[in-house]
């Protein structure tokens, strides 16, 4: 490299803008940074040190003891069990509420891309239409639903609401995505005698590997994270972890241990978080291979 390109590159490091797009990119990863390391901190502190009142002050003695209690001793409500009951709840319902919409999303957009039945752009419509309509006006009717067919306050209640909810989304992801897909290599299967099915599992479900990961990513991280649906449609006896995590955190009898709070909080997100580090290359690789196309 040249001491004139050099030069150049150190000229345009050090501009204003430059500068500026640094303390903004600095300054918006402090701001969620910030409280992770509070949270993180405060509970390997036991409560003498966080009655110090210092929250950014390093734990003078670390413990896990926080830890041990949010996951196995913590009150949620009148039983005092932790949250390892809430985390297996979670997994019942996100791991068919993640493959159902995601299997169902790609043969609704497979479907509206490349066959396009009589009428499909007013039900892709109406489809759209849900994304838009609020949780809160469906709730009632679907609660009403739910006790009629049974499935209130169960796991396959829950799923359900689940599936509903997500499919717009899902086959807004899959529709567009596909829509960038040649329609000449769609048309050669068909010449090859593939039917609806055939084609769909074996030629564009391979292909969908990228989108699959943005959907997974994206219905995983709305499912673990939901409390209102859960709240309402799983029962008591499937009540996903944030639900116990805000029995935890609200409990007002005793004194309040910041510390156990604190690790039932990151215990609870550390299923998103882990799949975020993970997963996050995939997930920028599937929006531009296709994702917002269309």
């Amino acid at each position: 490299m040249s001491y004139s390109t050099t030069a150049r590159q150190n000229r345009k490091l050090s501009s204003p803008a430059s500068i500026g797009v640094y303390v903004f990119l600095i300054s918006a990863a402090a701001f969620f940074v910030l409280p992770l390391y509070i949270m993180l901190v405060t509970s390997v502190k036991t409560m003498e040190d966080i009655q110090l009142g210092n929250i950014f002050a390093l734990p003078v003695s670390v413990t896990l003891e926080p830890w041990r209690i949010a996951w196995n001793s913590a009150c949620t409500g009148v039983a005092c069990e932790g949250i390892r009951g809430g985390f297996l709840n979670s997994l019942a319902i996100v791991i068919p509420s993640t493959i159902l919409p995601i299997l169902l999303g790609a043969l609704n957009g497979y479907a509206l891309s490349f066959w396009r039945p009589r009428g499909a752009n007013v039900l892709f419509a109406i489809l759209m239409i849900g994304a838009f309509i609020p949780v809160q006006v469906m709730m009632f009717p679907l609660v009403r639903i739910l006790a009629t067919l049974g499935l209130f306050s169960s796991l396959s209640g829950i799923i359900l609401v689940h599936l509903i909810f997500s499919m717009p989304v899902m086959t807004l992801l899959f529709r567009n995505y596909y829509l960038a897909i040649p329609q000449e290599l769609f048309m050669a299967a068909r010449m090859d005698g593939g039917g609806f099915l055939r084609i769909f599992f074996q030629l564009m479900l391979p292909m969908s590997v990228p989108i699959i990961i943005v959907a997974a990513i994206i219905q995983v991280t709305g499912v673990w994270n939901d409390y209102i649906l859960g709240l309402v449609f799983a029962g008591r006896d499937n009540l996903p972890m944030t639900v116990q995590l805000n029995n935890i955190i609200n409990t007002t009898t005793g004194v309040r241990l910041y510390n156990v709070n604190m690790a039932a909080t990151i215990i609870t997100s550390l299923v998103p978080l882990t799949i975020y580090f993970i997963s996050g290359r995939w997930f920028v690789r599937g929006i531009t291979n296709g994702a917002i196309k269309g």
